[in-house]
């Protein structure tokens, strides 16, 4: 997601907003659209109004949805082709998302119309671009801890990082390793060579206590909200920890914040394995949670691997919708996100929120 007031090539086709209430919608065969449910001021994450699958009738409005609902209407006005650049001053979001079934698989084929979405409480102006991606180039940093609470199970999660990123780095692609203990330590920086990556996580050595909010911080504000990109990237970090902080002196929340400004999806592999959860797989359950992120609980210590393999699926199996949002301000204000399928068989995840650009 990036938010801008800068020079765009003008490539999309443009959707418009006429209502209350953005949906975005199948393909083969035309839906009207469902109103998302007005957000709670309390909590500012609303509770979607159930709505049925595209093959049954739709739910009724409730009152407070009496004014008729509005569907994106694809415009066929913007050109296909430029030999120039054309500058347009816009403010946009890029919104990266993924679907998934209630089988856990993720969904693709999906439409603008599929989709209601609220930011703010409000829905968007216009929908400027919403396409599947499988392709986007890559940023990703692997976040090993290397405090002595993991220390046996340490050799594993290095052999599972390097064959993640064997598996996942395309070309286009670029990686980063650290460890961290009550220390952060730069094992390899931005390559896309998977021997100098694999080389930098053979160097990391486990032992110390654990700073997790400190390194990660640090990492999303030195990494990645300074990565300077010609086009469009995805840009995600996997931490594998057992989510234990007995040495920060940055709190859990100002973490967060740092990964949503630096607009990086948090994705955690949990070494806790056993039957039952602790307070340090909660940790990472809200970090990848607030950045639209996924968290992974192997039950045995063979099943990091998995984790990884899952995510390397994620990554490449994504939506992006642009969007314009309404009433913005460059108040360096956090505003919400909310969307959700209109099928309910559906769930979506994306991240809760974005901060708006100072002046």
């Amino acid at each position: 997601m990036i938010i801008s007031s800068r020079a765009r090539w003008v490539l999309l086709a443009l959707a418009c907003v006429t209502g209350p209430q953005a949906a975005i919608s199948q393909t083969a065969t035309p839906q009207p659209a469902v109103t998302p449910a007005t957000p709670p001021a309390a909590t500012q994450q609303p509770t979607a109004t159930p709505a049925a699958p595209p093959a049954t009738t739709q739910q009724p409005a409730s009152p407070a949805q009496q004014t008729a609902p509005t569907t994106l209407q694809q415009r066929d006005d913007a050109p296909r082709e430029q030999t120039g650049t054309i500058k347009i001053n816009v403010n946009e979001v890029d919104l990266i998302f993924t679907v998934t079934g209630k089988d856990g698989h993720f969904v693709a084929g999906l439409q603008q119309q599929n989709f209601g979405l609220l930011d703010d409480g409000r829905p968007p102006v216009r929908v400027r671009r919403f396409v599947q991606q499988t392709n986007l180039p890559l940023r990703v940093g692997i976040m090993l801890d290397t405090s002595s609470s993991i220390r046996q199970r340490f050799e594993f999660e290095q052999q599972a990082a390097t064959d993640f990123l064997l598996q996942v780095l395309h070309p286009a692609d670029r990686a980063f390793v650290e460890g961290f203990d009550v220390q952060l330590n730069l094992a390899q920086d931005f390559t896309n060579r998977v021997d100098m990556l694999d080389t930098g996580i053979r160097r990391l050595r486990p032992g110390g206590g654990t700073a997790l909010f400190d390194s990660l911080y640090r990492t999303c504000k030195d990494q990645m909200l300074t990565l300077q990109q010609d086009t469009a990237v995805r840009k995600a970090i996997v931490l594998v920890s057992d989510g234990d902080d007995d040495y920060s002196r940055v709190l859990e929340t100002e973490a967060i914040k740092m990964c949503q400004r630096a607009e990086t999806i948090i994705y955690t592999i949990s070494t806790n394995v056993g039957p039952s959860r602790d307070k340090g797989d909660d940790v990472l359950q809200q970090i990848a949670d607030a950045t639209g992120g996924q968290t992974f609980y192997p039950k045995r210590i063979d099943d990091v691997a998995v984790g990884f393999h899952n995510i390397e699926e994620e990554l490449r199996s994504q939506y992006l919708l642009v969007y314009e949002p309404a009433d913005f301000k460059h108040d360096g204000s956090f505003r919400t996100i909310y969307l959700h399928s209109i099928d309910t068989r559906y769930s979506v995840r994306a991240k809760k929120g974005y901060f708006a650009p100072h002046e």
